[in-house]
């Protein structure tokens, strides 16, 4: 399987896929009119045999600081390979190539984003999530989807060793974290 940016030719397909997880009850259904206006934001993985696309993942920017991983699904025949996490992934460096600080997702998969590094997080702490999305949902405010948040300023911290002379500094989690970040992941 291969991860790459999405192309136009792909939209199709890819709504297609999260019709079917939306029709799950799994996530919110994506229009083509979205889909194309932001083909940008996401990722495909294709079956390099087929040449098919067999899921997709986007990261879509919402402040400065801010990016919401949304729209993952992985075919169920093509589950269980790691092709989610490959695309989580490859969102995840496409935010730190762009400086994001932040990455949120709202997810009824949990345990899946915590292996990757995700901590469980208030979804209060995301306003521009709300006013941005949340108001159109069938489901506001009666949301019940998990939301996790992964502190790439707070690795790269914890990553960088101290400089000759200065004390290591140790942050605080960010506001609304529960639990402990994982280490390893991502």
């Amino acid at each position: 399987m291969m991860v790459r940016k999405a192309r136009m030719g792909d939209v199709v397909v890819i709504h297609q896929i999260l019709a079917e997880f939306a029709r799950q009850g799994k996530l919110l259904p994506r229009s083509l009119i979205e889909l194309y206006t932001n083909v940008r934001d996401f990722f495909a993985s294709e079956d390099e045999e087929s040449g098919k696309v067999v899921g997709c993942c986007g990261l879509h920017v919402m402040w400065e600081d801010l990016a919401e991983i949304r729209s993952l699904a992985v075919l169920t025949k093509h589950q269980g390979r790691g092709i989610g996490r490959r695309l989580v992934e490859a969102c995840i460096g496409e935010a730190r190539e762009l400086g994001i600080a932040r990455v949120f997702t709202l997810t009824y998969e949990a345990r899946f984003f915590e292996r990757l590094g995700f901590c469980i997080v208030d979804k209060h702490i995301f306003p521009q999530k709300i006013w941005a999305d949340c108001l159109h949902c069938p489901k506001f405010p009666e949301c019940d989807e998990v939301a996790l948040l992964l502190d790439l300023a707070g690795e790269q911290r914890l990553v960088a060793p101290p400089k000759k002379g200065e004390l290591q500094s140790t942050s605080a989690s960010p506001a609304g974290v529960r639990g402990r970040r994982k280490r390893g992941g991502v």
